[in-house]
């Protein structure tokens, strides 16, 4: 009696797991969450491989959605032995909660490791910090990031940077073109100072729009960024440094020297600070590496103590 009872259980559990896997895959997309379900099967298996090797990791994933690379990374992390999970956080309760169902062995599995964990929140409330001490080392992270909330995403795993080790990251071209853009190009701003800061990047591959549902409007870049922090290289402090080049990338069509004066610096300093780094004085800021952000902002900040 207890046996049959077990196994009744057991094929209702099936049963509901099937129906909320359907679900999912059927749920209307919420635009204003900027979601866009990749369904592409050999897409998703490239990103999953992307993310290395799992064994005994910790891999966060942002915005998991309908859970397609949430699968794909869950079979890799057993397959690689024990103690890996896979940590999916989803702001869109909905999807949370079909997702807790549809990972629901996995996640019954508390006693023997759980090897899979779905946290209701927007990534940006998400302590990754707390997250790393608890897996006992740094994280990996993975995701296809809101084209809305993307700068606001990278800002919080860049301070985050001590609890990760790299991330695989799915974001609209014009994003990715900023992100990996080299001193001197046009592209080349405040976003790819600040990230590059934190880590060297590298653009993986390009995914189609036809790789979606819905699909987007243009190709979604896939990047790597490895933590690799430069700050104590440069001799900067990590927010000091960050103010600093928002006062640089202030108006993008002035010169460096033009939007120094606008944040309150004297022209004298700024033309010995520029000539310290090597810089010319009509240079715009999109023509400096981050070794020369660093000279000039090292000489005005000796100067104005």
């Amino acid at each position: 009696m207890i046996a049959h009872k077990t196994l009744t259980e057991k094929v209702y559990r099936i049963r509901a797991v099937w129906v909320l896997s359907t679900m999912l895959r059927e749920m209307p997309v919420k635009s204003k969450l900027g979601q866009n379900f990749l369904h592409d099967a050999h897409a998703i298996e490239r990103i999953a491989t992307a993310v290395g090797d799992l064994a005994g990791r910790t891999v966060v994933e942002i915005g998991p959605g309908r859970g397609a690379i949430t699968h794909a990374l869950v079979a890799r992390v057993k397959s690689a032995g024990p103690a890996g999970r896979v940590v999916a956080i989803e702001l869109d309760r909905e999807l949370a909660a079909a997702l807790k169902v549809d990972f629901a062995l996995e996640i019954a599995a508390a006693d023997e490791g759980a090897t899979v964990e779905v946290v209701e929140k927007s990534i940006l409330d998400f302590d990754l910090t707390a997250a790393a001490e608890e897996a006992g080392g740094p994280l990996l992270v993975v995701g296809n990031l809101p084209y809305y909330i993307t700068s606001d995403i990278l800002l919080h795993l860049g301070k985050h940077h001590r609890a990760i080790e790299r991330a695989v990251l799915m974001v609209q071209r014009e994003v990715a073109d900023r992100i990996t853009a080299s001193p001197g190009g046009s592209e080349y701003g405040l976003l790819s100072a600040t990230v590059q800061l934190y880590g060297p990047v590298e653009r993986l591959f390009s995914l189609p729009p036809s790789a979606f549902t819905p699909p987007p409007q243009v190709h979604s870049p896939v990047f790597g960024w490895k933590m690799a922090p430069q700050m104590e290289k440069l001799g900067v402090e990590e927010d000091e440094f960050f103010r600093f080049l928002r006062k640089c990338f202030a108006q993008k069509r002035k010169t460096l020297s033009n939007n120094l004066k606008a944040a309150g610096y004297e022209s004298l300093q700024i033309s010995k600070a520029l000539q310290s780094a090597g810089v010319v004085p009509q240079a715009r800021a999109e023509t400096l590496d981050l070794n020369q952000f660093a000279k000039v902002s090292n000489y005005l900040a000796l100067v104005n103590q």
